[in-house]
């Protein structure tokens, strides 16, 4: 029997990394989960590896996709208890070079789509008195991020929401967690061609989707506001908040440069 007190959930960008595990941990903890994603193939594969897995193939940055998954989180005869926003993506490069159309995308997926779905499920969990929200944010989060940095952005505002309404729904018997994980070996870094600097990580920096999928799923059952997984990330994060912005600011420009 699964620990995490979940009853059912549904995960958005389920196809792979963080989303894929957070579905594989619910999965063999028989949790029923609605797994969200554009790549329909691989949704059926969740499918076809735990009976507790439900479809639904959206795109997020689409009006009818983003509706389709508001409508299912706020569906009361198949009430969601947990819901993750984890779907988002990056663009790696000098800002002034990057396609705007993408970066426009990316606002939209990582900003737009994760405050309409985290409206729909408090909307839903509040009247209930209970429910988990979980948005998938990044370390990034907490420092400026040169050739990330419309993704560093995206999740600055995805932290400060998530922390803001952590505090709204204290006392209402909803959670609210901000995931905030550091290198993780996922497909992030091919999608936002990140490739070229991320060899520069020692291997001790590097995370597993699996352990951080499980952090994330154990701090917000436990109504954590912030799950930082790995010890030094906890330290990084801590570090920011008391090093001087224009030496974060410098650090981080020397890490990424060409």
């Amino acid at each position: 029997m699964s620990t995490l007190p979940f009853t059912s959930a549904l995960v958005t960008g389920a196809s792979s990394g963080i989303g894929e595990a957070m579905v594989e941990v619910l999965g063999e903890s028989g949790i029923p989960t609605v797994v969200v994603a554009r790549r329909r193939d691989r949704l059926d594969e969740l499918a076809e590896r735990f009976a507790t897995v439900e479809v639904l193939d959206a795109d997020l940055t689409e009006p009818d996709g983003l509706a389709a998954v508001v409508a299912r989180v706020g569906d009361g005869a198949l009430p969601i208890d947990l819901v993750v926003n984890n779907a988002g993506f990056g663009t790696s490069g000098d800002f002034h070079e990057l396609d705007v159309d993408r970066l426009d995308r990316e606002v939209q997926l990582n900003i737009a789509a994760l405050t309409r779905l985290s409206h729909a499920a408090l909307s839903a969990m509040i009247p209930r008195g209970r429910g988990y929200l979980l948005n998938v944010s990044s370390v990034a989060s907490f420092q400026p991020a040169p050739k990330l940095a419309v993704y560093a952005a995206t999740k600055a505002y995805v932290t400060s929401l998530t922390e803001s309404l952590h505090e709204e729904v204290r006392g209402t018997g909803v959670h609210v967690t901000a995931l905030c994980p550091g290198l993780t070996r996922t497909e992030f870094q091919s999608v936002s061609n990140s490739d070229s600097y991320a060899g520069q990580y020692p291997t001790f920096a590097w995370l597993e989707a699996r352990e951080v999928a499980q952090a994330g799923l154990d701090d917000v059952a436990r109504g954590k506001a912030l799950s930082v997984p790995g010890v030094l990330y906890k330290g990084m994060v801590t570090g920011s908040s008391i090093m001087p912005r224009s030496l974060a600011r410098r650090l981080i420009s020397l890490v990424q440069r060409d």
